[in-house]
This record gives structure tokens, C-alpha cells and sequence, in this order.
């Protein structure tokens, strides 16, 4: 594994832990958009259904199990535990917008038309859209916590880091990926706007705000 994997997998635990933490603190789920979170829990439910048919390491199916955890614990802190601190009103993005034409895609475009290839894909394609309804509630409701700017800065961290890692997996393993790559440039690209406003705005300790 390399560092940049290993960065990576790191900053998207941070991300998960930062949210999670952020809720368990303020009891209040205000500012997430539970359509996210369940799209994100949707994508690591069907990228590590490997689990039940394989062993890679240890580190490998622990990281797994710790996303998986994480993903339907924080629906569940949304939709459940704090249900009544849920900004609804602001959460309206389509989330079927998404999912079916992901899906679709995922038919027609994969490695191998078996049931695990398929719905790899799937989570490879559905993770790289999945925070639109993230960044959407922020664009509704105006402006959002510096914690949730964290959350967001260190999920799109962990994407950029992966996009350097298959780089280096094609040049020192000659290992290469389109399926993971494209969608790795999609999902950094929608972070590219909330990247400049994070430095410019959250680092000099202003508060973050997308145009409506």
C-alpha cells in the first residue's frame, strides 16, 4: 500500500469521525443532509459486499467494517436518535435523480457483468455524486457550520488523495482503473468550489456560504 492510499483512507476516516462526532456533541444533526448520508451508506453496502466472499488483510476488511458502521449509525443518529434536530425542509434534493441513471450506468458500463462487478460499479459511480444533496442544502440554507466544512474538506481530501494513488498504481505498478479514475475526477470536481472557499473563507475562520 501506498501513502498515499494509506493519507487517503485516512482523511475519509477523519470525515466520517468529524460528523459523527460533530452529532453526538451538539445532539443536533442540523446543517447534514441525511439523503447524503444514505446514499453514502447505499455506496459501501454495495462496494464491500466482497466481505462475505473474500479475505484481502486485515487492515482491508477492518477499514471496511468501520465505513459500513459508521455510514448506517450516522443514518440512524439522523432518521432516529436526533430525528427531531433534522432540517428536512432544506434536504430536498432528488435523490433518485441519482441512483437511477447511476444504476443504469452501471449496467452498461463495467469490468464484468456479474452480480459483485455490477454493483461495485454502482458504488464507484453513486460515491462520486453522492454529496450533491450535501452541497445543495448548503446552497439552499446559505452558509454552514465550520465543523461540516471540515467534514466536507476531508471527504474531498480523501478523493483527491485517491485520484494521486491510482496515478501512482499505473506508473509503479502499471495498474489502471478507468471506471475508478473517471469517477474520481467527477467527485473532485465538485468539491473544486467548496475547496477554494474552504481556504479562503474557513481558514481565516469566516463562515462558509455556496450561492444559492
Amino acid at each position: 500500500m501506498n501513502i498515499f492510499r494509506l493519507t487517503g483512507d485516512l482523511s475519509h476516516l477523519a470525515a466520517i469521525i468529524i460528523l459523527l462526532l460533530k452529532i453526538w456533541k451538539t445532539r443536533s444533526c442540523a446543517g447534514i443532509s441525511g439523503k447524503s448520508q444514505i446514499l453514502f451508506a447505499l455506496v459501501f453496502t454495495t462496494r464491500y459486499l466482497d466481505l462475505l466472499t473474500s479475505y484481502i488483510s486485515l487492515y482491508n476488511t477492518f477499514m471496511k467494517v468501520v465505513y459500513i458502521g459508521c455510514a448506517y449509525a450516522t443514518v440512524y443518529l439522523i432518521y432516529m436518535k436526533f430525528k427531531a434536530t433534522y432540517d428536512g425542509n432544506h434536504d430536498t434534493f432528488r435523490a433518485e435523480f441519482l441512483v437511477v441513471p447511476v444504476g443504469g450506468l452501471s449496467f452498461l458500463v463495467n469490468h464484468d457483468f456479474t452480480p459483485l462487478e455490477i454493483l461495485w460499479t454502482f458504488s464507484i459511480y453513486l460515491e462520486s455524486v453522492a454529496i450533491l444533496p450535501q452541497l445543495f442544502m448548503i446552497s439552499k440554507t446559505g452558509e454552514a457550520e465550520t465543523i461540516t466544512t471540515h467534514y466536507l474538506f476531508f471527504l474531498g481530501l480523501y478523493r483527491a488523495l485517491y485520484l494521486i494513488n491510482w496515478i501512482w498504481r499505473f506508473y509503479f505498478e502499471g495498474f489502471f482503473d478507468l471506471i475508478a479514475i473517471v469517477a474520481g475526477v467527477v467527485q473532485t470536481i465538485l468539491y473544486c468550489d467548496f475547496f477554494y472557499l474552504y481556504v479562503t473563507k474557513v481558514l481565516k475562520g469566516k463562515k462558509l456560504s455556496l450561492p444559492a
